[in-house]
């Protein structure tokens, strides 16, 4: 497979979608550097993968564009090139517009994250793999990125934000070599529920999300899709997959 040897690097790789990736890719031969802020639980990843000396973590908040950058050039350092950046941290606070606790504080939050930190990742890898004149750079979207619906006016805004922000780059880079992809999950049982900051909208997500198949997926099923954006030779740039449960409405 063309993942085999790729270094790739994951943001967002503590949990959920990240996590399940770092796994996958490493098992399909990648050398894979994962990132997040809660540092035990990279160091226990590193635990569970096929190949351990494939391996390697830094911890690093995206909002923090010294922290990326640290990530980028510790990277670099291990093993000389990068071939993928996976920009997949993210939160989700949901509420609706009228409500007094969804202000601020919570829109600064969600876009600290979701859209400056893919900046932050963007404009960290970018004079690495304008460099190798290759590079293949992967943001997580969502469903709520394409459409809209109650509750998730800001989440909603910065997934949209997200899409602008990947074709802009591939727009910008494309004669570098350099690809830009998104994938768009749908309801997917992750800890990223646990994100939302309202108790009511958080319960009922939950109870669906933690159901049958149809209507949630898993972690390991975006794992497959980003390999499979991996997989693809250089002339092949998959820009946009939407990845839905089956019975998943909206």
């Amino acid at each position: 497979m063309a993942i085999k040897n790729k270094v790739v690097i994951i943001m967002g790789a503590t949990s959920g979608m990240g996590r399940a990736t770092a796994i996958k890719l490493n098992k399909e031969g990648a050398k894979v550097m994962i990132s997040g802020r809660r540092k035990e639980r990279l160091e226990a990843i590193k635990d569970e993968v096929d190949f351990p000396e494939n391996l390697s973590y830094l911890a690093a908040d995206v909002a923090n564009p010294d922290e990326v950058q640290a990530v980028i050039e510790q990277t670099i350092q291990d093993y000389g090139r990068i071939d993928v950046l996976f920009n997949n941290a993210g939160v989700m606070p949901l509420g609706m517009l009228s409500d007094p606790d969804y202000n601020i504080n919570v829109w600064k939050k969600i876009f600290d994250t979701n859209l400056i930190g893919v900046l932050n990742g963007i404009k960290a890898v970018l004079p690495q793999m304008q460099k190798q004149q290759s590079g293949l750079v992967i943001a997580t979207s969502s469903v709520v990125g394409h459409v809209v619906m109650p509750a998730g006016a800001a989440y909603s805004a910065s997934k949209y934000g997200v899409r602008a922000i990947m074709e802009t780059l591939r727009q910008e880079e494309n004669k570098n070599g350099i690809r830009s992809a998104i994938v768009s999950p749908g309801a997917t049982n992750t800890e990223l529920i646990h994100s939302i900051g309202n108790e009511t909208i958080e319960k009922n997500l939950a109870e669906s999300f933690s159901g049958d198949a149809d209507y949630s997926l898993r972690a390991e099923d975006i794992a497959n899709a980003i390999a499979y954006m991996v997989d693809q030779p250089e002339h092949v740039d998959v820009n946009e997959m939407i990845i839905r449960p089956r019975k998943q409405e909206i």
